[in-house]
């Protein structure tokens, strides 16, 4: 992620590792395939945008062989950090900020990361500039406005709640900057950025252990600053938190937009 003053989920905090867990969970097999479909193999060179945790760089690190690198890139660079032996050099990077960490590279991918990126356009740039002629950027971003609800089925008080504290979190998101129609236009973005080939599609979960997991962790990260906000009490929290650890709620996260496309 690029660091702000006021970034509402810091990789410092313990809730953030549970976080990177549950996006894994979620949203790896459905980059896995995408990238499966560019024809990585042995020799590829890739930068991982904002890699937070380790599951997507140790997956590319495996197709790419010692012959290959993987440069992971972040603002925080301390969960990725066990991963960096040959192929894979960590970096502290801010894309939204500096010159790209090196050109040439066969893939460059980023997901979840420039929905927070305060000079998103800028950080779009870096990553074309980076590529090699014929190389392939798959960008993969949130679009809370396109599906807005926790609970999309939203059925009894709990549901309700869940769903206050859910467009709470998408206010202090707002706030700082995210913007929270991104997904959307990004087919648009990388086509303006001259790429060609460009597609995109959406996954969407509706109900799994990790939609689950990711809430907890990340409602314990915010507390805080949803009570500081008053868009919720403690109490609130506490009950919201008691609802999703029984297990009978079936919680969604926002579409995840992958777009993708080859440089000329």
């Amino acid at each position: 992620m690029t660091r702000t003053d006021g970034y509402l989920l810091d990789n410092q905090q313990n809730e953030a590792g549970q976080r990177f867990e549950a996006f894994a969970a979620l949203f790896d097999p459905t980059t896995f395939r995408h990238i499966e479909r560019f024809g990585i193999g042995p020799g590829w060179r890739c930068w991982e945008v904002g890699a937070g945790g380790t599951s997507v760089v140790s997956w590319l690190a495996k197709k790419v062989g010692p012959t290959g690198r993987v440069m992971a890139t972040d603002i925080d660079a301390s969960w990725a950090a066990s991963a960096a032996r040959p192929p894979v050099e960590v970096r502290v990077h801010d894309v939204g900020a500096e010159e790209p960490p090196g050109e040439g590279f066969d893939l460059v991918h980023a997901r979840l990361v420039l929905v927070h990126v305060p000079d998103r356009e800028r950080a779009l740039r870096s990553m074309v500039k980076a590529l090699r002629p014929g190389g392939r950027l798959l960008v993969e971003d949130a679009d809370p406005a396109l599906q807005p609800l926790l609970c999309p089925d939203e059925y009894g008080p709990e549901q309700q709640l869940a769903n206050r504290l859910r467009k709470g979190f998408r206010s202090l998101l707002a706030e700082r900057g995210a913007d929270l129609a991104y997904g959307r236009k990004l087919p648009r973005l990388l086509r303006q950025a001259g790429l060609g080939g460009v597609e995109a599609d959406a996954y969407f979960p509706v109900t799994s252990p990790a939609c689950a997991a990711l809430e907890s962790a990340t409602i314990r990260q915010i507390r805080d600053q949803l009570v500081a906000a008053g868009l919720a009490t403690h109490q609130d929290i506490d009950r919201h938190l008691a609802n999703v650890a029984s297990g009978s709620m079936d919680l969604a996260t926002a579409p995840m937009i992958s777009t993708w496309g080859r440089k000329g």
